[in-house]
């Protein structure tokens, strides 16, 4: 990247040989000098001083205009080379700004950043691609300060139409912007594994979307200004409070999500539950053949006291879940209800994934069950850019 050091201007461009330039004169003027053509018009190399004395041109001529190769001092220290065509810088050549410390190389006409160039900011960063009178126009990849990229359509020197972005953060997002704000349909991959596709506006979820959640959480629906308009806040267990059972027979407990207001949440699976029991607490003696009992082996779980005058200790009911899903494999499969898992009933507590239907609540078998808290993701966590 080439600046302007001290008043000086150094080139951007290819080194090219420029012919002699003429010695100044005893009070150490430098006029003009170049061969005259007819009617006493400059042609070929030569140095003009304008009478302002703000401009300097140093190049080539032809009828009395600069024409070719040259290069254009200002006395602020910017500066520009490159070509010229009767007078217009038109062609290929390289801009120097001193007050902003930019540099542009690449094709101009009439004396303003036209065609494909590469722009390289003086705060950081840099643009490659097309421009038109000066400002970012097309197709281009946009680098800023903090390494931040984008690549896609421009207008008007923003991001507008449709493009592709890495945040500093890791996160991508890929769709539609409008006057450098995402807007229209797109989908983004946060860095966390979590993705969101869907309708945006202003930069924030909006619309009609779909957000797989890396905690296995699933929400479908309607967004407003970033936020789940129906997003499930608790997770009710259906049925009486107390439910008898004999031993070594199934238990089925229905639960279900809503909303604030008691209405079933639709828009929503995939949370998970965690299932244990209560199983009474009763000390043996180490010699005891009993095994039953044994339960906390290795837990080492605190008992919990009972208002029925005995203690109890958490006895898992569900078996090891494996990995969840990735998140997109997630929404792809969250029709599919989930059951409850095969294994070994005396590991320790697991993880299981409810799929939430409004017109069947998930039905989960075993033995009893506390009322299970629920897990709640953030959705609000995104930000303008």
């Amino acid at each position: 990247m080439a600046f302007a050091s001290e008043g000086r201007a150094t080139s951007c461009l290819p080194h090219r040989e420029l012919p002699g330039r003429p010695p100044r004169d005893g009070n150490g003027r430098l006029p003009y000098r170049a061969s005259v053509g007819k009617g006493g018009r400059r042609t070929g190399y030569g140095v003009y001083v304008y009478p302002n004395s703000f401009f300097r041109y140093e190049g080539e001529w032809r009828g009395g205009k600069k024409h070719g190769r040259g290069k254009l001092l200002f006395k602020d220290g910017s500066y520009y080379e490159g070509d010229f065509v009767d007078g217009e810088i038109t062609g290929e050549g390289c801009r120097h700004w001193a007050l902003t410390g930019n540099t542009y190389t690449g094709q101009f006409v009439l004396g303003e950043p036209q065609g494909h160039g590469i722009m390289k900011y003086q705060a950081g960063g840099h643009y490659e691609g097309e421009l038109f009178r000066g400002l970012r126009e097309g197709h281009g990849c946009l680098v800023d300060a903090d390494g931040q990229v984008y690549w896609g359509s421009f207008h008007d020197n923003k991001r507008h139409g449709q493009g592709q972005m890495v945040f500093r953060n890791g996160d991508k997002y890929e769709g539609n912007w409008v006057r450098d704000q995402r807007q229209g349909h797109g989908m983004l991959r946060l860095a966390d594994g979590s993705t969101y596709e869907g309708q945006w506006h202003s930069g924030v979820f909006s619309g009609q979307g779909s957000m797989a959640h890396c905690s296995g959480v699933i929400y479908r629906g309607i967004w407003i200004n970033g936020h789940p308009m129906a997003q499930a806040t608790r997770i009710a267990i259906l049925g009486p409070e107390v439910m008898d059972t004999a031993q070594g027979s199934s238990l089925v407990l229905t639960v279900q999500l809503q909303q604030d207001n008691g209405e079933v949440a639709t828009s929503e699976d995939g949370r998970e539950l965690e299932i244990s029991a209560g199983v009474r607490y009763v000390q043996l003696p180490a010699y005891s053949e009993v095994s039953f009992f044994r339960v906390d082996d290795g837990l080492g779980q605190t008992p919990i006291q009972t208002p029925f005058g005995f203690q109890c200790i958490s006895y898992p009911l569900s078996s090891p879940a494996s990995e969840g899903p990735e998140p997109r494999a997630a929404l792809e499969s969250a029709s599919t209800d989930s059951l409850l898992p095969d294994g070994d009933p005396g590991g320790p507590p697991a993880q299981m994934c409810m799929s939430t239907d409004p017109s069947q609540p998930e039905q989960l078998q075993g033995l009893s069950t506390p009322a299970p808290q629920p897990c709640t993701p953030d959705f609000s966590g995104q930000k303008k850019i």
